[in-house]
């Protein structure tokens, strides 16, 4: 748990297996640090069945490479070990930051220089290094996230990397692919439009699948070569069958953040049968991150979005500073040191835009829920913004945070170390917790869980429950039985547990009891093909 002074700590060990010996690597660089052994690309052809392996990084088994995290998550290096004797021959980068940064698996090129991904300018971006760790050139810059190296090619003097925010006009979050020359004279972009583009190249980096779409476009596939031309087009999705159900694509949208600036960007699903002179509930899925945001990009024909809208909502998903590390190292460290209120002031935000800026949305009466990460922040929403969000549902919520997993809390929060006299270091942590704001519930709650979580500990619901009840407030609590931190073959009935619930204090419709008509009406999942 995030805090404790006992917790796991990495070890290092090398096994010679003709030998038979096994040397440990003389790593004790920081109290607690986390340590990783950092393996090479392994191509892997679609559908094979070969087993995954771990591939030595160097070419000969004299050198491990490594990399090193401190706790606190703001210093980490690459690091040289000799594999014979343990012992660490050479630092190659090193990252210092005043609070958690990403990484990404470098490559080593044949002359012994190493690319390496790094946020030191304000963005991810890909630097090559020198075997003695001086940088030799940062070969992408500007104002845009570069994602992760898809290949390279060194006898072309290229990287193909994946990038996000360089091509003005569109969504920051759309991939694209990008050729980078290793000696840093340039970038150019090999699949253009404005879309989400998932890139996968083959063995030689000769050829690459560009699978792109969005939300409201459909899918196609085209073969590219290593210049971005199009080779064939390949297929485009067949969407005739969803048309012929009544299919509505979902609408991307944009609105502000809550300090006036900040571009943020969301999808709205409306019912199939939308009547624009008719006015909504709006419900909005939420997911804090901040590793990440759950706002879709490219088409998807399902979800419980979707679903929901049916019954009569308004259904919106958006961003907020401090969600996704594909921006700037600013907009996703954003909630460093605040995890619990930091997304709330743009969820509120965005659905006050969204009732001012159209006339079928009733800004008076508004749903919110999330799952995990998601529940504490449904949980939150309630209990700091009582005058925007009426009805709630979440699920598997870490509404403690201190006791969740270290990881995450002590990344994304942060952990304070702190040396005594006896240069003994502990690390000091403190979080707000959704239960200490239990006496501000006004609207309709319902909690749940599984009750074997393997993920968020099912204590951080009953600490929540209890809380509420030493306040004296009424809400919900529905208890999963033998299910984990996914609600397995009862997410179904999950689903319209949760419908029914904003349907009943949303539209005042109390729905048929006791029976879940529509689950009784098809075929049971047991029984399905």
């Amino acid at each position: 748990m995030p805090g404790e002074d006992s917790v796991g700590r990495d070890e290092l060990w090398i096994y010679d297996l003709e030998a038979m010996e096994k040397t440990r690597v003389a790593d004790t660089g920081w109290t607690d640090q986390s340590l990783s052994v950092i393996d090479d690309r392994q191509f892997r052809y679609p559908g094979s069945e070969a087993p995954r392996r771990r591939v030595w990084l160097s070419e000969g088994s004299d050198r491990l490479w490594y990399e090193r995290h401190s706790r606190d998550r703001t210093k980490a290096d690459l690091v040289v070990a000799n594999a014979e004797t343990g012992e660490i021959e050479r630092t190659v980068v090193e990252e210092r930051f005043n609070k958690y940064f990403h990484t990404q698996r470098p490559e080593l090129l044949s002359n012994g220089d190493v690319l390496w991904l790094s946020e030191r300018d304000g963005w991810s971006h890909l630097y090559r290094y020198g075997p003695d760790g001086t940088v030799e050139a940062q070969l992408t810059e500007g104002d845009w996230h570069v994602d992760a190296v898809k290949a390279v090619d060194e006898e072309e003097g290229v990287a193909y990397v994946s990038g996000n925010g360089r091509e003005a006009g569109e969504d920051p979050y759309y991939d694209h692919l990008y050729r980078v020359q290793l000696d840093g004279s340039g970038v150019e972009l090999l699949n253009p439009g404005d879309a989400d583009h998932s890139a996968t190249m083959n063995e030689s980096a000769r050829f690459f699948v560009d699978n792109h779409s969005r939300v409201d476009t459909v899918p196609r596939a085209v073969l590219r070569n290593a210049e971005g031309k199009v080779v064939t087009e390949l297929q485009t999705a067949d969407l005739s069958s969803l048309n012929e159900a009544g299919w509505q694509m979902p609408e991307p949208f944009e609105v502000t953040a809550a300090d006036g600036v900040t571009d943020l960007h969301g999808v709205m699903y409306k019912p199939f049968d939308f009547d624009p002179e008719k006015e909504y509930p709006v419900i909005t899925y939420v997911y804090p991150g901040p590793q990440t945001e759950a706002v879709p990009k490219a088409f998807a024909p399902s979800g419980d979005e979707v679903g929901l809208a049916q019954l009569g909502f308004i259904v919106v998903v958006a961003g907020h500073r401090g969600g996704h590390p594909d921006r700037s190292r600013w907009y996703h460290t954003y909630g460093y040191g605040n995890l619990r209120d930091y997304p709330l002031a743009d969820k509120k935000a965005t659905i006050e835009q969204l009732a001012a800026r159209h006339d079928f949305i009733d800004g008076d009466r508004v749903g919110i829920y999330g799952h995990s990460g998601g529940g504490f922040l449904t949980t939150a929403s309630l209990l700091q913004y009582p005058d925007v969000f009426d009805v709630g549902v979440a699920s598997s919520g870490n509404h403690e945070n201190n006791v969740y997993n270290r990881w995450w809390a002590e990344t994304h929060h942060g952990v304070e170390p702190t040396e005594n006299d006896s240069g003994e270091v502990s690390f000091d942590f403190s979080i707000g917790k959704n239960s200490d704001l239990a006496g501000n519930l006004e609207g309709d709650l319902l909690l749940t869980t599984g009750t074997i979580d393997n993920n968020v500990h099912p204590a951080n619901t009953y600490r929540m429950a209890k809380a509420l009840i030493e306040a004296g407030k009424r809400f919900d609590l529905f208890v999963f039985p033998g299910q984990r931190h996914g609600y397995g073959s009862m997410d179904d009935y999950w689903f319209w547990l949760r419908a029914e619930y904003f349907a009943e204090h949303l539209l005042n419709d109390g729905r048929d009891r006791p029976n879940v008509t529509p689950l009784q009406q098809e075929t049971p999942a047991s029984e399905r093909p």
